[in-house]
């Protein structure tokens, strides 16, 4: 049984994306060739490695034994990759960074910092719930993510990155826009503008709204902050968003931010990864930048 190293990241790639067409896509390949690789592969180990569906395919268990190990193998080959580039010239990878939505607003300085000083690094970053981001990290599919504290990290190793302060917005005109602050027992009985159901965000503000023994009077769900402090603005709901998110539209929309005096709306955002030492050159560099300010 012999699988070489295209053959490896074809088949990681073939089930990330649970599609042989999008798999082969991502890897540069031709379809034909793609499924004659993964069809060799079978072939040569004499076992199934895929699960074939009308909505795409899924790994065996044997396929999931190929993925863990391909995973590990192509990580030290990058890791390799990097730490022999500290002897030539310039420095060369490629970083999977996955983050939760609070995070995203924080990156955009610290990787235009990483990426104009790297020229020759690439990000693959990709947006999703925190418990998704920390999956991730644990299960090999990305290098490094950020998540916040309220999602259990398990046994990945973290370092701090950013404090993530919620904040009640409501319109500029609103009687809430004159305090100084406000607990979320004493808004809960106003018709708010939330996140979907499985948004990590809007599950740990549920939490803390039934433990108050009053359950959000949600209008409408939106999948994005933009609008959701659209909807607050022109006065649809009171809504609970990230502070760097209601800073960043306050004038455009015109909307009152008021701080929330309850201890759980100060969160921790947070850097992870199943071994620090183990990354790669490259990504242990992203790692610097992106702490550089709490060191400074």
């Amino acid at each position: 049984m012999r699988f070489d190293l295209t053959d490896l990241r074809l088949f990681l790639h073939v089930v990330e994306a649970e599609s042989i067409t999008q798999g082969a896509d991502r890897a540069g390949m031709a379809l034909a060739s793609a499924s004659a690789r993964i069809r060799g592969m079978e072939e040569a180990s004499g076992i199934s490695l895929l699960d074939r569906g009308p909505r795409g395919v899924r790994p065996t268990p044997p396929g999931e034994a190929l993925a863990h190990h391909a995973r590990i193998m192509l990580g030290q080959m990058e890791q390799m990759r990097g730490d022999l580039q500290l002897y030539a010239r310039g420095l060369r990878g490629h970083i999977r960074l996955w983050s939760g939505r609070a995070a995203m607003a924080h990156l955009p300085g610290a990787l235009h910092r990483f990426l104009v000083d790297h020229p020759a690094i690439d990000i693959d970053l990709e947006e999703r719930q925190s418990v998704d981001v920390v999956a991730a990290v644990a299960g090999g599919l990305a290098d490094l993510g950020i998540s916040a504290d309220t999602t259990d990290t398990g046994s990945l190793e973290t370092r701090p990155f950013e404090t993530d302060r919620l904040v009640l917005i409501a319109p500029r005109l609103n009687p809430l826009s004159t305090q100084q602050s406000v607990a979320l027992r004493d808004v809960l009985d106003e018709p708010f503008v939330g996140l979907p159901a499985d948004s990590a965000l809007q599950g740990h503000l549920a939490t803390h709204a039934a433990r108050e023994g009053k359950p959000f009077k949600l209008r409408i769900r939106l999948d994005s902050f933009e609008d959701i402090c659209s909807m607050a603005g022109n006065g649809v709901g009171l809504a609970i968003v990230p502070e760097i998110y209601a800073q960043k539209f306050r004038d455009d929309m015109e909307l009152a931010i008021i701080p929330l005096s309850d201890p759980w709306a100060l969160r921790h955002l947070l850097i992870c990864a199943r071994s620090f030492a183990a990354l790669p050159v490259h990504a242990r560099k992203l790692v610097n930048y992106l702490t550089a300010d709490l060191a400074s």
